[in-house]
């Protein structure tokens, strides 16, 4: 099963460089890597269904109902409770070029129920990326601090030192 920092880099995939979005996801290669590291088969369907599933999750991160395309990713799934030496294990069912996909879903939807409102997009408007909040306040607002956050502090600075009037 995926856990949360897979679940990180396919929804961090899609970067802002230069001002201009990334699909690092968009090299099959790249998609293959992924997919290999994570236990996949790699090849043309599982790529377009784990596409599918991190394009899926973004947009219902941001705030964009994606729910037809979540369902397709999970049409026919089944999870079968197996006997096992340390209780019932719980089997997925599901076809091999989705399976990845289908476990990305799973390690979002456990990300959201054992951190409920910790899993969010960063602050700054022109960044794609998200993050998983682990501060005990449960405030973190960037990707990064280095990076986003200290640029939006920055700018905002300069904005209210532009507004604030010069002596004569």
């Amino acid at each position: 099963m995926l856990d949360e920092q897979a679940l990180m880099q396919a929804l961090n995939s899609t970067p802002v460089m230069d001002g201009r979005r990334q699909d690092l996801w968009r090299d099959d290669h790249e998609v293959d890597r992924w997919a290999r590291e994570h236990g996949g088969l790699g090849g043309e369907e599982e790529r377009r269904w784990l596409r599918t599933a991190r394009d899926a999750l973004q947009e219902v991160e941001a705030g964009t109902s994606a729910g037809p395309r979540l369902r397709g990713v999970l049409a026919g799934v089944r999870k079968v409770p197996q006997p096992g030496a340390s209780g019932i294990e719980w089997q997925l069912e599901v076809p091999p070029e989705r399976r990845l996909a289908v476990e990305l879903v799973l390690a979002w939807a456990d990300v959201k129920e054992r951190m409920p409102g910790r899993l969010r997009p960063c602050g700054n408007p022109e960044c794609r990326l998200f993050l998983l909040d682990r501060s005990r306040a449960n405030t973190a607002r960037w990707c990064s601090m280095k990076t986003c956050g200290n640029r939006l502090k920055a700018r905002r600075h300069q904005a209210r030192a532009r507004e604030t009037p010069r002596p004569e």
